[in-house]
């Protein structure tokens, strides 16, 4: 077995673990202190618009000898406005520029042809409308508010409503943390950003509920029992989908990295930065969320209720009781029963016992007759 799946087993079975739960107040801090930042961003330099929200023209000139700078000195003196350029796999260029009609664009093409000396009729024109930028905007967020609602519906049923708000807390902290990163690197938001955006909630959520599930399955009779208390039993099942979530994480970013490394930066490929750059943050910052926020948010307001609130008392009182009697509170005293499941286990024990005895007994009374 490797290191990483014989920690995840140690972790699992609870002989290892690190304290996330306990440790809560600093990753709130720390949460805190990105998502300000990302907002912060957001406010101070704003969200660099593409050209399909803003509305322009973007010329694709097939392989020419001009420089990205030389390209874009041409275009903002022929049109008057910022022009963005990028050099394309095929040693084009790909030039956009924003805030032109289509009466202007073909005095630009014009210009263009001539001082980078490609053909006119090989410089490919694309006229795009701000209002299908619009239609787009509106859209994603018709779709990113029903895919909330459904989402807290979903987890309230399956779960339980704490639980659906530490997920929906999750996804406002991942969303909100992609975009400040756009604005603060000053990439273009396109189309494609917005379905990078779109598809992060779904992995965000996926690696979420994953812990939830080892969270459900834990807290099965927890206030049958004096060992743990809703906090400590909580951690114990973060740690063990710990590994799991760590790897699906892992192999989910290794893809989008090669699309954002490599397709993106060697290649030029606009559509994959758009598209790689919200995946990789999205991505990273759920399996964060999922690990660092969720769960001990949950904690927090599970520890709320007064049934745990009671079992909270319970576990300390008997830690105080066997502490002041030099015992240890997890462990039982010889012949003393665990709690809870253990206590299940012990009386099956118990009967295993009773019955080898009871054995005897018939055998005895078929000697007498």
């Amino acid at each position: 077995m490797s290191r990483l799946g014989h920690l995840g087993a140690r972790l699992y079975r609870g002989e290892v673990g690190y304290d996330f739960v306990g440790k809560r107040k600093i990753w709130y801090g720390i949460s805190i202190l990105i998502t300000i930042t990302a907002i912060l961003g957001l406010a101070v330099r704003g969200l660099t618009m593409g050209i399909e929200f803003e509305g322009g023209a973007v010329f694709t000139t097939p392989k020419t000898s001009a420089s990205v700078a030389q390209a874009e000195e041409v275009a903002e003196r022929a049109s008057g406005h910022d022009a963005i350029v990028q050099k394309l796999g095929n040693k084009g260029l790909r030039i956009q520029i924003s805030g032109i009609d289509t009466a202007k664009s073909d005095t630009i093409k014009t210009q263009l042809s001539k001082e980078l000396k490609v053909p006119a009729e090989d410089i490919n024109a694309d006229l795009v409308g701000p209002s299908w930028g619009d239609q787009i905007a509106n859209k994603a967020w018709t779709g990113l508010i029903v895919f909330m609602i459904l989402v807290v519906i979903y987890l309230a049923i399956a779960f339980e409503w704490r639980m659906a708000l530490a997920a929906l807390v999750a996804l406002i902290h991942d969303i909100t943390i992609t975009v400040g990163i756009y604005a603060l690197v000053g990439f273009e938001v396109t189309p494609g950003t917005v379905i990078g955006l779109l598809t992060i909630l779904g992995y965000s959520l996926y690696d979420t509920v994953v812990v939830f599930d080892g969270l459900k399955e834990g807290q099965r009779g927890i206030t049958k029992q004096t060992r743990l208390t809703y906090s400590e039993m909580a951690n114990k099942s973060l740690n063990g989908t710990l590994v799991r979530s760590i790897n699906t994480t892992v192999v989910a970013l290794l893809p989008v990295a090669g699309l954002l490394f490599i397709g993106g930066g060697v290649l030029g490929a606009g559509m994959l930065n758009d598209i790689s750059l919200s995946l990789f943050v999205g991505l990273a910052a759920g399996a964060y969320s999922s690990i660092f926020i969720a769960t001990p948010l949950v904690a927090d307001l599970k520890e709320r209720d007064p049934q745990m609130k009671a079992l909270k008392k319970r576990v300390l009182a008997k830690r105080a009781a066997a502490a002041a009697k030099g015992e240890t509170a997890d462990e039982p005293r010889d012949g003393e029963p665990h709690d809870g499941e253990d206590a299940q286990d012990a009386t099956a024990t118990a009967g295993a016992v009773v019955g080898q005895r009871r054995q005897p007994s018939r055998n005895n009374r078929g000697k007498r007759r």
